[in-house]
């Protein structure tokens, strides 16, 4: 499944043009943050670490226009630490930005 980024592509032709390098480097660093956020999501049990990974997590997709990771990290918060529902749905979605 491919991750489309329709808010990520047009902020990126404002901002850096047509630089292919910088482009592949910027969604290089978005799913290098998305997938460590995610971890420490999984790896969490209380509810302030819980609670930090899923704010930091919705954080990132939000600054780079990817709004499923946003969604899901949002599901995360809504559920109870630990819960492997949010964890699928958040890793699942993270996955679908290494396209």
């Amino acid at each position: 499944m491919a991750y489309h980024f329709h808010g990520f592509d047009s902020a990126l032709a404002a901002a850096v043009g047509d630089d292919e390098g910088l482009i592949a480097e910027l969604r290089t660093a978005l799913y290098e943050s998305a997938s460590y956020y995610a971890d420490l999501l999984e790896r969490s049990r209380c509810d302030a670490n819980w609670e930090s990974a899923a704010h930091r997590l919705k954080g990132v997709a939000a600054s780079f226009g990817a709004s499923a990771v946003a969604s899901a990290a949002d599901f995360a918060l809504s559920s109870a630490p630990g819960d492997p529902v949010a964890v699928r749905k958040v890793k699942s979605e993270v996955s679908c930005l290494k396209a």
